[in-house]
């Protein structure tokens, strides 16, 4: 009997084993209950019943549900068969509605994500395409059953592969990512394959299945290994380009590469000018030298020729006469007929001879009164500076360089005013180096490379580390009160009273929810039959490949959101990785996110205040023993504190630079004819006063701006002093060396001594004065504030020290000459010398030296030659360069050297994986609530193929030309989902207190069974404008969370902004750039991003009902620096050209119209202008705004190598263009090297040892080549080009020192004959006869005399 109920048990179970892969059977059925394998599970992990039996047809509310749940299925009502219950339904439901949260956007991709649970849950033939192969007891309701935890569903590859392309390229726009990346585990995006996705679908670890399955893909026609009877499901899955059965559209362009349009690639980026197939630039440098050099030397050819013939002409008997120069040097004059006189040397005459008067009676009248004159001077000096008490410095460089009208600053205040402004960023970059790291070899994702900085020690003491900074406390005086983080951090899903959890810290230990003991769980886990421990490790790397998650598919069954409820991107937590390895990566970033108040709003002060305490924790930590970490860190205020720091600091510096010209002044400006009147003829006084002088205009330039309100800056106070010392001094130098060059004339007053050499020089500094005061008035054009600023200050800086060294340096050298006339010591006035001065001119060294050896030399027939090739070549070559000179300024180099901020720019460009944030911004005039207009922005199901986002998806195809690495997240695009009836994220509360109104999705749905809309017939889901007004203020309050991750709090409730009747007035979509490291790149990122706003904007405004003025336009917070590079250069060639006019203007002015001296003073400044440019190239010094001042400031500074050469030779009377070029080199030449070269290389050489990088490319390498090339023309170039091609000889000055002789010689005459008629009548005839010598030297005195007195009315040339 026993034998007998065996075989009938074994030949039942043979024939159920048998029957279990037939079609039309089920092998579960029904729920039995939670999962007792499953604990912590995000929804309920209700399993199915074992039970293999029939298919049960479906009718009345069965099949209604199933018709909404699985419409594939449905057959009919009386003709449909399933192997699930109403509850499975329900089930499948909940779990496919948060599926389709992500998968919406794409409906062909979520109808077989659908398409294939449904089959596995409810499909008739289920048997056929599903083994069983585990199962547990489960007890409910007090009822025992047999339940299924585990099976394997078998899949044909080709359903397979065309589901999962279906939804690989779906994206989340709240973030820009994939939604395949949250689905596939730890493999993300990049190494996600169909299996994989399946095996993450079917894992129970995930938070999401409630139950094991392994789903095994089978190749068509390959039986090896499929149990007997079981056909893998080969249905028909979706291409994402396809309509749904349901109705829904086919999927968009960024969800969907098949449904792109075909869209031409980016063109390339210019390449460089070329010609003749090289550089363009250099065939045109050389072109231009040839034709300069072949114009030169037909010149010289044709010059050659002339003065040959000239010369036989003289030969011929042309009349020569004798005449004096200014210098008493005998030269050869022609005789010059009124006639001959043009219009043009009457005025030159006229205009010299009228400012030479004018400067004499003024200086005349300054030195008469000293003492009143100095005392008028000191107090309009101090009225002016008395403004000084309320100056205003600008230390915002958007203030600085970024002007009010720019467009970046419209931009940058429309984005401030209707959005936050980008958040204060305080960041920790660290690294480990020299630690080894270690393969670990994970139980569910395999060996992985740990480098040596991802271990757990290493993590631990970082949370240590951001614990203590989250626990900063400071008493604040603005809220007088204990200040902490919460007060000032940005806090994204609890901004108006946030808790110190609340705050947005990004970093590693995030993903432990910054909890100890999350990083130290470890659990036992069996995968496969494999048991191993899992740690730390394992949640770690789920969480960097999968930052969206709520829950790791770990048995930790931890989340990687942050403690404040967002996700924690892998490039925001660590760095140095290469293909997605993340858990290699070299660093750790750590960042704190704070508030960017204004700076009028008190709370700003406290951010700065814990951003300082947050720098000295920091600083601590760096110095401490015990710190395992190598690492750069910045704080917000980190750069404006630097560049105040180092200003500072090199304060002292510009100080020694001022003393040690004050000192060359001091000694250069002495006489030292005997060592016992050194303390006599020294002007050390004279020396003194004259840099107060230099220091009263400052102060009263600075005065007055502050007295209307015009602010100063850093750059100001460096740059101004210095370039009004070299004006200044220059000035001093020429005054005072030429009194010391003239002797006092018999029975002169030393007032009129001093007021005529005054009328002598006076001419020469008001031209150059006046051509740089001008120049920078019309230098504050410029639309850059640091730029206007500068030549504002410095035009009325160079103007009142003209006017005080007319006035007060005049009255200071009357006093000294008085002393040194009584032989008084310049330090101790009370003790007097015995030597007296000798009476006669004092040249000193170098005016002999200049018009002994170097004049000579230079002026050579050769040498001139030589210098004209070579300065052609040095012009044609720095042409060539300045077309190559770097445009921009990279931020390390405003940060001294040794500043921690350059080793954070370091880190950053070498560990950062993602660019700065860009949001494209858009304006009021657009109706987002109309059907046209949300699909012109949106980039889902339905939206126009070149709508808002999906341009930029389009762009970040081509990183490397349009500078956008990810795409822009969209509110509308995630508000349309987030409407969809197909998740649980837009319902309404049925009844109660709160029927018909917003029921959040963490509500149970029996309270909420109402949706928000009806399923669209189309499939394409559109809110009307009343739905659209209606639910957008709950889905932009709505908490984002497992349950409705679409919604829009913290990602978009500040991204959107309506005006009181709802119109949207403003909103924005955030992208992001690649990495950026230098101006250029910024440069070129900016321009790429306006090109591609434009495009959106003209593609925008064609929808009905945009207003024409409607704008979309990108902000990025880097973007009011970097404009300016944009057009830098037109507006400094504008600037540049306007700073020109004046020096040619005011010379051919002062100069009587002499057009000719202008243009060779033009010509040669702008010579050392193009070489200063080529140098900045070749000495790697890039072009921007602080380059640019100092180029403003080269021209002045050229002005005064130039001007004053050039005047001292159109005045000149020599007969040859060489002979006054020597006059002109040896006589202003010597003043010009004293006064200009030698007073500004000392000072320029000292600023070589100041700390702030800024000052030594810019004002010690800069200044030094402007001055050396200032030199190098002034007074080798100009004096040859003069030679050359200077004007002729003044001959209105010929014509009067002609009759001037002719009226001396009649005088001569007349007494000679006198003499005689003496003679003949006195009886001391013999006597006088006998004394031939004393009759010469009478009969020269009355000559003399004349001759004197003509000269002293054209010396002043």
């Amino acid at each position: 009997m026993v034998h007998v109920i065996a075989l009938i048990a074994f030949m039942t179970c043979m024939v159920l084993s048998e029957a279990q892969h037939e079609p039309g059977y089920c092998a579960f059925y029904e729920e039995c209950g939670r999962n007792p394998s499953i604990t912590g599970s995000l929804i309920p992990p209700i399993v199915p019943c074992l039970n293999y039996s029939r298919a049960r047809p479906v009718t009345g509310a069965h099949y209604t549900k199933l018709k909404e749940v699985c419409p594939i299925l449905d057959r009919g009502e009386y003709n449909t068969y399933a192997c699930c219950s109403i509850k499975q339904l329900s089930s499948l439901e909940l779990s496919l509605a948060l599926s389709k949260a992500v998968l919406i956007r794409c409906p062909s991709c979520a109808e077989n994500f659908a398409h294939l649970h449904c089959i596995n849950t409810c499909s008739p033939n289920q048997s056929k395409m599903i083994k069983v192969t585990k199962v547990k007891n489960v007890t409910h309701l007090g009822k025992t059953r047999e339940a299924v935890v585990g099976y394997q569903a078998f899949l044909s590859t080709t359903f397979a592969d065309a589901a999962f392309q279906s939804c690989k390229n779906v994206r989340i726009p709240a973030t820009g990512g994939f939604a395949i990346a949250t689905m596939c585990g730890r493999y993300g995006a990049k190494l996600c394959t169909p299996q994989r996705w399946y095996d993450f679908q079917g894992d129970s670890s995930n938070g999401l299945a409630p139950l094991d399955i392994d789903f095994r893909l089978i190749k068509e026609g390959d039986t090896e290994g499929l149990p007997e009877g079981v056909i893998p499901y080969n249905g028909r899955a979706l291409k994402c380009n396809e309509t749904t059965p349901s109705g829904g559209q086919i999927c968009s362009c960024q969800d969907c590469k098949e449904s792109c349009p075909s869209v031409p690639p980016l063109p390339l980026p210019p390449g460089p000018f070329r010609l003749l197939g090289t550089d363009g630039f250099l065939v045109i440098s050389v072109i231009l030298l040839c034709l300069l050099i072949f114009a030169f030397l037909l010149y010289f050819s044709v010059f050659c020729l002339v003065k040959s013939k000239k010369r036989e002409d003289e030969e011929r008997g042309k009349r020569k006469r004798k005449g004096k120069d200014q210098n008493s040097n005998d030269v050869t004059q022609q005789v010059v007929q009124p006639s001959e006189v043009t219009c043009a040397d009457r005025n030159s005459l006229a205009a010299q001879a009228f400012l030479s008067l004018e400067f004499r009676y003024w200086g005349t009248l300054m030195a008469t009164y000293p003492l009143t004159v100095l005392l008028i001077s000191a107090v309009v000096v101090a009225v002016f500076s008395a403004g000084l008490k309320s100056i205003e410095l600008t230390t915002d460089p958007v203030e600085l360089w970024s002007a009010p009208n720019s467009r970046a600053r419209q931009e940058k205040d429309f984005h401030d005013t209707h959005f936050d402004p980008f958040f204060r960023t305080n960041q920790l970059i660290l690294t480990a180096p020299g630690r080894k790291g270690h393969i670990y070899d994970s139980l569910l994702f395999g060996p992985q490379n740990f480098s040596g900085l991802v271990s757990k020690d290493l993590i631990i003491e970082l949370l240590e580390l951001q614990k203590r900074i989250q626990n900063i406390e400071f008493w604040s005086e603005d809220l007088n009160r204990t200040a902490s983080l919460k007060d000032v951090c940005f806090a994204p899903l609890n901004p108006s009273k946030p808790l110190l959890t609340d705050c947005a810290v990004n970093s590693l230990p995030q993903y432990f929810q910054n909890s100890l003991d999350n990083i130290n769980a470890k659990v036992n886990m069996t995968e496969l039959g494999v048991t191993k421990e899992v740690d730390w490790r394992d949640h770690l790397i789920y969480c960097l490949n999968s930052p969206l998650s709520f829950k790791d598919i770990t048995d930790l069954g931890m989340s990687c959101m942050a403690d404040y409820g967002a996700p924690v991107f892998s490039f925001l937590a660590v760095g140095g990785y290469e293909n997605d390895d993340y858990t290699n990566a070299q660093a750790f970033i750590l960042t704190f996110s704070l508030n960017n108040y204004a700076r009028s709003n008190p709370k700003f002060k406290v951010a700065m205040q814990w951003e300082k305490e947050f720098l000295k924790i920091v600083q601590d930590y760096q110095k401490s023993p015990a710190t395992n970490f190598t690492f750069a860190f910045m704080a917000e205020r980190s750069l404006e504190d630097e560049i105040n720091r180092t200003t500072a600091e090199d304060i002292p510096i510009f100080m020694i630079s001022y003393a040690v010209i004050f000192v060359y002044i001091a000694v250069a400006l002495g006489e030292y004819s005997s060592w016992k009147r050194i303390l006599v003829d020294s002007k050390f006084l004279v020396g003194l006063g004259g840099i107060l002088v230099v220091a009263c205009s400052v102060l009263a330039s600075m005065g007055f701006y502050s007295w209307i309100g015009i602010p100063s800056s850093l750059v100001i106070l460096q740059v101004v002093p210095f370039l009004v010392l070299a004006v200044g001094a220059d000035n001093i130098f020429i005054f005072v060396l030429e009194y010391q060059r003239d002797v006092r004339r018999p029975g002169e007053k030393r007032e009129e001594h001093i007021g005529r050499v005054l009328g002598n020089v006076a001419p020469s500094m008001l031209l150059c004065s006046l051509s740089e005061s001008v120049c920078f008035f019309l230098g504050a054009l410029s639309t850059m504030p640091a730029v206007k600023s500068f030549a504002l200050y410095a035009a009325l800086a160079v103007l009142m020290d003209f006017i005080l060294q007319m006035t007060a340096f005049v009255a200071l050298l009357s006093l000294d000459a008085r002393r040194q006339d009584n032989n008084r010591c310049e330090l101790l006035c009370c003790v007097t010398v015995s030597t007296q001065h000798p009476n006669k001119p004092n040249e000193g060294f170098l005016l002999p030296f200049m018009r002994k050896y170097y004049a000579p030399v230079l002026l050579h027939p050769y040498t001139r030659i030589i210098v004209i090739l070579v300065f052609i070549f040095m012009l044609c070559g720095s042409l060539f360069l300045m077309f190559h000179v770097t445009v921009g300024l990279d931020q390390e180099l405003a940060m001294p050297k040794g500043s921690y901020m350059l080793d954070y720019f370091q880190y950053l460009y070498k560990y950062f994986e993602v660019g700065v944030p860009v949001y494209f911004v858009t304006k009021r005039g657009f109706d987002f609530t109309s059907v046209e207009g949300m699909n012109a922005v949106c980039s889902s199901v339905g939206c126009d193929q070149f709508s808002l986002t999906q341009k930029i998806q389009y762009a970040t195809t081509y990183p490397d030309r349009s500078y956008l690495a990810i795409p822009a997240n969209s509110w509308v695009d995630d508000f349309i989902d987030w409407l969809n009836p197909g998740s649980r994220c837009c319902r309404l509360y049925a009844f109660g207190p709160n029927a018909g109104k917003f029921c959040p999705a963490s509500e149970s749905p029996l309270l909420c069974a109402r949706k928000c809309m009806a399923t669209p017939q189309n499939g394409v889901l559109r809110p009307s404008v009343e739905q659209f007004n209606r639910f957008l203020p709950d889905f932009l309050g709505n908490r984002p969370d497992l349950q409705c991750p679409k919604g829009g709090l913290g990602a978009y409730d500040t991204a959107v902004v309506r005006d009181a009747s709802g119109e949207i007035i403003a909103s924005r979509f955030m992208a992001y750039h690649t990495p950026l490291t230098n101006s250029k790149e910024f440069t070129a990122a900016l321009l790429k991003a306006r090109e591609l706003a434009h495009n959106i904007t003209m593609g925008m405004r064609k929808v009905p009902g945009t207003s024409p003025d409607f704008e979309v336009f990108p902000y990025t917070v880097t973007n009011v620096f970097y404009e300016q590079y944009l057009t830098i250069v037109p507006e400094g060639l504008f600037n540049i050209s306007l700073c020109l006019l004046p020096t040619f203007v005011v010379c051919c002015l002062l100069l009587g119209l002499d057009l000719c001296s202008g243009l060779l003073n033009l010509i040669t400044i702008i010579m050392i202008i193009v070489d200063t440019v080529g140098v900045m190239t070749l000495w790697g010094i890039d072009y921007n705004a602080v380059a640019l001042i100092n180029l403003v400031t080269a021209v002045g500074i050229s002005v005064e190598f130039v001007s004053h050469m050039t005047r001292s030779f159109a005045l000149s009377t020599k007969p040859t263009r060489v002979e006054r070029a020597m006059e002109a080199t040896a006589n202003m030449g010597s003043a010009v090297f004293a006064g200009v070269a030698m007073t500004n290389l000392p000072g320029i050489l000292v600023l070589a040892f100041a700390k702030a990088q800024l000052i030594q490319i810019f004002f010690f390498r800069l200044n030094l080549v402007i001055t050396l090339l200032g030199l190098a023309h002034g007074l080798i170039f100009l004096p040859v080009l003069l030679s050359y091609f200077g004007p002729g000889v003044n001959k209105a000055v010929l014509l009067q020192l002609q009759e001037a002789k002719a009226k001396a010689s009649q005088e001569l005459e007349v007494r000679s004959n006198m003499r005689q008629v003496y003679e003949n009548l006195s009886y001391e005839d013999n006597e006088i006869k006998q004394d031939p010598d004393l009759n010469s030297a009478n009969s020269s005195r009355p000559s003399k005399m004349i001759e004197n007195q003509q000269q002293e009315r054209i010396d002043c040339f």
